[in-house]
């Protein structure tokens, strides 16, 4: 039984408010009081086994604590990397000049059924790393670059066995065989679809949390997607989509109608797939970073929040087009980009990811959630608008220190 506690914080974001001179007590891997510090429990569960004082971290004279941030959409199973196309996409060349040189998604995969487990493991614990010392606790990590089936499975393992190490963030597990048509099924679609179906149940029992379809075109269809999702769902899996669709193929109507945790992306969503989404509940994931570097629209996230939706961030860190690992740094586009408030990015970033991903123990700090912590370089939290990319200076996953 460890009890800690963190005070002298000069100015505590738990989510859902915030307060000055504050503390937070953690019991074991759980927060159990948050607030001033002049309301600090009289009797504690436990000895104190220790005092973080946050006043004496770097001089920072208090500094802002806040939840630990959720990446609620990135693709960081991979191997090698695709610099050359993005130089080609920079310089005008199109997808299919891309296609032709070799390039796109199923290069990636070539690569990464090329290289053997222990390499791309290591490759993936580096990644990983870099989101949990940047302040990012969770990260949902899709598959979707083997598109085999022990590829896949072996990816989801790969994953549960990372989030056990130390230093390591928690990880959503998302099964998404349902990302391109493989090369070997050329002219087999069908056979495709049909056996990723027959996976769900394996990726399920191989520790997946979640199954993710890329609803568009050169991707697979709507009436594919149902196929897929229900199968998931059978699985015990939660759904969610790459909605990025145009309204022609309708992806983000087929999320709403399929009740998926949350739809992605949502470059070309409209007024009735907002609306759609918000009437059933389902948290939209949209990636600042991505949106960036494509030639599609830029996903109405005000319009989303005006009308009710849950919004969540993801860095959508992919080898294709966004090398972000930093959410801080999708913190600040987000405002730059989606107009919106400081206030509003954090909370997409935190209760938002946590509702994408349909976990309630985390997001915020108040008792009984997990003890997912942040202190930052910073006394406000109107830095993350300034800094893009706000320098954490302790994190505590579970409440446990992560060593730099």
């Amino acid at each position: 039984m460890t009890v800690r506690l963190l005070t002298n914080i000069g100015r505590l974001w738990t989510g859902t408010d915030v307060c000055s001179n504050a503390a937070v007590l953690i019991h074991d891997d759980r927060i159990v009081w948050a607030g001033p510090a002049s309301d600090l429990p009289q009797s504690v569960p436990g000895v104190i086994d220790d005092i973080v004082d946050v006043d004496h971290v770097e001089n920072l004279g208090g500094g802002l604590v806040t939840p630990g941030l959720i990446d609620a959409h990135a693709h960081p199973v991979y191997a090698g990397n695709r610099w050359a196309e993005l130089a080609m996409r920079t310089s005008g060349s199109s997808h299919s000049d891309i296609a032709a040189a070799g390039g796109g998604v199923a290069s990636t995969v070539t690569v990464t059924r090329g290289t053997d487990p222990w390499t791309l493991c290591n490759a993936v614990r580096e990644r990983l790393r870099h989101w949990i010392m940047s302040g990012t606790t969770t990260v949902e990590a899709k598959t979707g670059y083997h598109l085999t089936r022990d590829g896949e499975l072996a990816d989801i393992r790969m994953l549960r066995s990372l989030e056990g190490e130390p230093s390591m963030p928690r990880i959503h597990a998302t099964f998404l065989a349902a990302h391109i048509l493989p090369p070997e099924f050329f002219g087999r679609r069908r056979e495709y679809v049909e056996a990723v179906r027959l996976w769900a149940g394996d990726a399920a029992a191989a520790g997946a949390d979640s199954i993710d379809v890329y609803c568009d075109e050169g991707h697979f269809t709507p009436d594919e997607a149902r196929v897929l999702l229900h199968a998931g769902k059978q699985a015990g899996l939660k759904t969610r989509m790459h909605a990025c669709a145009n309204e022609r193929i309708g992806a983000a109507q087929v999320a709403a109608e399929m009740g998926c945790a949350s739809a992605d992306l949502l470059t070309h969503a409209s007024n009735d797939d907002i609306k759609a989404l918000a009437h059933v509940g389902v948290t939209a994931t949209v990636c600042p970073g991505s949106a960036l570097h494509g030639d599609r629209p830029t996903p109405p996230a005000r319009a989303m929040l005006d009308h009710g939706v849950t919004l969540a961030l993801g860095t959508d860190h992919n080898p294709g087009s966004c090398g972000i690992t930093s959410m801080p740094v999708v913190i600040g586009l987000a405002v730059a980009m989606f107009g919106l408030s400081v206030t509003e990015a954090l909370r997409a970033a935190t209760l938002g990811g946590a509702a994408a991903l349909r976990v309630g123990d985390r997001g915020s700090l108040a008792p009984g959630m997990m003890a997912d912590i942040v202190l930052w370089d910073a006394d406000h939290e109107g830095a993350f608008a300034w800094a893009f990319g706000l320098r954490a200076l302790r994190v505590w996953r579970g409440g446990t220190p992560i060593q730099p």
